[in-house]
């Protein structure tokens, strides 16, 4: 496989460890992951999916504002003529509010799939995989799920 992934955590948001270890999932599941770390900018993630060729942005982020960090975020990409599959995940949102309504937020600025702080690295795989038509053999998907 050769798709490229790229991951990081964007805005002022400093939490480093989920997308380390979405990193290491990615790896061994065959992706080929640009970790642009913590405290991203938006051209930061644009400029990395020019250089490799990616396919898909990878957005991290934990502590709660990344609605505003993310405003934009889809005129960015398409300024560039980039053809991206953009996932989003984490604590996108301060309060109480059901994830629903965050994720219908989420889905209205153009994220093609959004996913909660609980999302386990093999449904994030599992979904990379189904929307880039990507095929997981039978061995790959017992791996993934245990």
């Amino acid at each position: 496989m050769s798709a490229t992934v790229i991951l990081g955590v964007i805005g002022s948001d400093a939490h480093a460890v989920g997308i380390t270890i979405l990193e290491q999932a990615l790896s061994a599941a065959g992706f080929e992951v640009v970790n642009l770390g913590v405290q991203s900018s938006q051209s930061e993630f644009v400029s990395a999916a020019e250089a490799h060729e990616g396919d898909a942005v990878l957005v991290s982020s934990l502590y709660g504002h990344a609605e505003q960090d993310c405003r934009g975020f889809h005129e960015t990409i398409e300024a560039a003529d980039l053809d991206l599959l953009t996932y989003i995940g984490g604590n996108l949102s301060v309060g109480q509010e059901e994830f629903d309504r965050t994720r219908d937020r989420f889905r209205e600025m153009g994220f093609d799939r959004v996913f909660d702080s609980e999302t386990k690295p093999a449904e994030a795989i599992a979904a990379l995989k189904a929307d880039m038509n990507i095929a997981e053999s039978e061995a790959e998907r017992a791996r993934l799920t245990s």
